[in-house]
């Protein structure tokens, strides 16, 4: 295990509870950081307290509400999930990676973490530009330069498509809890969600393959 510190950018879903089991496995000290920034759903937050304190986790909460006065989205609003005009769903929220990873680096420093983990992901990333690789190796050096500290960026979800992601956290030991006790649902219902929107069918997809290849099934 490294001895180093890291911050976990934590929202008690399927992706980030997996990079927190991630984390776990590799750093001496691991600390959770969450963002109120006006969801829909309230439960997010209470899920995403609820994982760390199980986890024993340390785990920050930080208003960042004035990113839903400025960036109106359907996760923050009563508007449609739907595609926009410019190609993006309706759910993406302007600058939100942007403004979550650069305070998880103002914590990180705080508490002498070099390390921020975040679950962003390229290969179903449903064109969220903030969820690039590009997008993450820029930034990474716009904080170091920034904070004058020797920060790095992990994406341990990168390059894996929603099946790859079970995969991760059965290798992790965490496959039954992030199954049965993470938030994905746009509609804030948790496990296996509603069933109907993006996020639980983009879930409910990666798990169904997942399984069938875990069992001996013919689908790669």
């Amino acid at each position: 295990m490294n001895k180093d510190k890291a911050v976990v950018v934590f929202s008690g879903g399927q992706d980030s509870t997996t990079c927190l089991f991630w984390a776990k496995q590799r750093y001496a000290h691991v600390e959770a950081i969450t963002f109120q920034y006006g969801q829909r759903h309230a439960a997010e937050l209470d899920c995403a307290a609820s994982i760390a304190e199980e986890l024993d986790i340390p785990h920050h909460v930080l208003d960042m509400s004035l990113l839903n006065q400025l960036a109106p989205s359907a996760l923050t609003r009563d508007i449609p999930i739907e595609t926009m005009d410019n190609g993006l769903p309706s759910t993406f929220v302007e600058g939100r990676n942007l403004l979550f990873l650069s305070f998880a680096a103002v914590l990180a420093k705080q508490i002498g973490a070099r390390h921020i983990v975040t679950g962003v992901c390229e290969t179903d990333f449903s064109g969220y530009p903030d969820c690039r690789d590009n997008f993450i190796k820029s930034l990474s050096v716009t904080l170091n330069l920034a904070m004058d500290y020797p920060f790095v960026i992990e994406t341990p979800l990168m390059w894996l498509d929603k099946k790859e992601t079970w995969a991760l956290a059965d290798r992790l030991g965490a496959f039954d809890f992030v199954r049965t006790r993470t938030l994905t649902c746009y509609n804030g219902i948790v496990a296996n969600g509603c069933g109907e929107c993006p996020a639980c069918k983009l879930r409910a997809a990666g798990l169904e393959e997942y399984l069938l290849e875990r069992e001996g099934g013919v689908r790669s």
